[in-house]
């Protein structure tokens, strides 16, 4: 592999990798962190490496350094999505029921299973469609299609809970 072909494949997959690892863990500096070590790695394995599969490649390495960096560190995970309410005046009333709005769906995202997570926020955050995700992840469409129903149906089950 060439620094030139290297290149072009960081440059075409570092944000897509970092998105993943972020979705997993929550925590922008660990998946910006992991997405470097990620590289690194396809640098120093550039003799083995082969371009047929470059994303599915890119997403066992990070995955799995994931998890070793999960169980090194023995970390809960901490998921918070930054969610501003608008700005339009609220009274008191109002933002304390968004604020606990706020929290009682990040709790749900937490206790939400990881598989079903991952595909939830990428569909909600990046606006990629089933598809895209299935690519991404591995998986059939009907795969993601189950996970985000399941998602939906714990979201809905544990928010009115």
């Amino acid at each position: 592999m060439t620094r030139e072909e290297f290149k072009s494949i960081f440059d075409n997959n570092f944000d897509i990798v970092r998105n993943y690892i972020y979705y997993r863990c929550g925590n922008t500096d660990l998946a910006t962190e992991v997405a470097q070590e990620t590289f690194l790695k396809v640098w120093e394995k550039q003799d083995s490496f082969t371009s047929n599969n470059v994303k599915g490649l890119l997403y066992k390495i990070s995955g799995d350094l994931f998890i070793s960096h999960y169980r090194k560190q023995k970390t809960r995970l901490n998921y918070h999505l930054q969610v501003k309410p608008e700005s339009v005046q609220q009274n008191p009333e109002e933002i304390i029921q968004f604020e606990e709005l706020q929290k009682s769906y990040n709790n749900v995202l937490r206790l939400m299973p990881e598989k079903q997570r991952v595909v939830f926020l990428m569909h909600r955050i990046d606006e990629l469609k089933y598809h895209e995700m299935a690519e991404r992840l591995g998986l059939s469409v009907k795969a993601v299609e189950k996970r985000m129903k399941l998602a939906i149906e714990f979201i809905r089950k544990n928010l009115n809970n």
